[in-house]
């Protein structure tokens, strides 16, 4: 059995203030449900402080990135070492990574293994631009974002890996991959070419989530399906009341 992973990419909002106060409000919201792993992704200015409200509760905390070097002259970026102790997971390959800060299929594939080799735990963001899927490759496109990322990556390492599938034109614009194309993608594209790579038993423990606006009122369809094991949520994650809903249709669905 898979256990479900919901995280919310906070993204570039909220202040430090804004931050701690919205987790100590969540937290017994989110508390009942236990057999959902809950994850909030804070900017970096805020991850200490909500580190330590969330300390020794159930709810992890994960990063929105990470540098690939252990350390250097490399202005504003943040080191694997300065993560450990404050979250569990990372995410990595973004789609606005991608586009806005230039990251490469060999920089995510650097990214994941140094994040491993520090005892963090990777949620690898893959997914389609809209001329991508509208020309019928998004199969292609995937299953080679997955293998980039992969790359030089062992079976055993693979227990500490999630992969998000988020297709890039359902990402903040209201618009959603529906509940059976996202499982079919996920289950043939991603899932499909980690059995090619790993065997039945890595690609069967592996958790995928979907992403790309993701809603209290269509949660319930995506948890319905063999081969989603959770979400990563953007806007719906900032506000108590969907973060929550989120969550329990979750809990109920799986």
């Amino acid at each position: 059995m898979r256990q479900t992973i919901i995280a919310g990419n906070w993204k570039m909002y909220k202040t430090v203030a804004e931050s701690v106060d919205f987790v100590r409000q969540l937290l017994p919201r989110l508390e009942p449900f236990s057999n959902v792993e809950r994850v909030v992704c804070p900017t970096f200015v805020a991850l200490a402080p909500v580190a330590d409200v969330l300390r020794g509760s159930a709810v992890k905390v994960g990063a929105q990135n990470v540098a690939f070097n252990k350390e250097g002259a490399y202005t504003s970026q943040i080191a694997p070492g300065m993560l450990q102790g404050l979250v569990e997971y990372v995410i990595i390959g973004h789609s606005e990574a991608r586009k806005y800060l230039g990251e490469t299929d060999e920089d995510i594939n650097k990214k994941a293994k140094i994040a491993l080799e520090y005892g963090l735990k990777p949620i690898i963001a893959v997914g389609e631009s809209l001329e991508t899927y509208e020309a019928g490759q998004t199969a292609a496109f995937v299953g080679g974002q997955v293998r980039a990322a992969l790359n030089g990556i062992s079976a055993e390492q693979m227990a500490s890996i999630v992969i998000a599938y988020e297709p890039i034109w359902a990402i903040g614009t209201g618009k959603n991959a529906s509940a059976d194309l996202a499982n079919q993608i996920i289950s043939g594209a991603v899932r499909g070419t980690v059995r090619d790579l790993y065997g039945d038993a890595v690609a069967g423990a592996l958790r995928i989530q979907y992403g790309g606006s993701v809603k209290p009122d269509n949660m319930a369809d995506y948890m319905s399906q063999p081969d989603i094991d959770g979400a990563l949520v953007g806007g719906a994650s900032l506000k108590l009341d969907d973060f929550t809903k989120l969550v329990e249709a979750a809990a109920q669905v799986k």
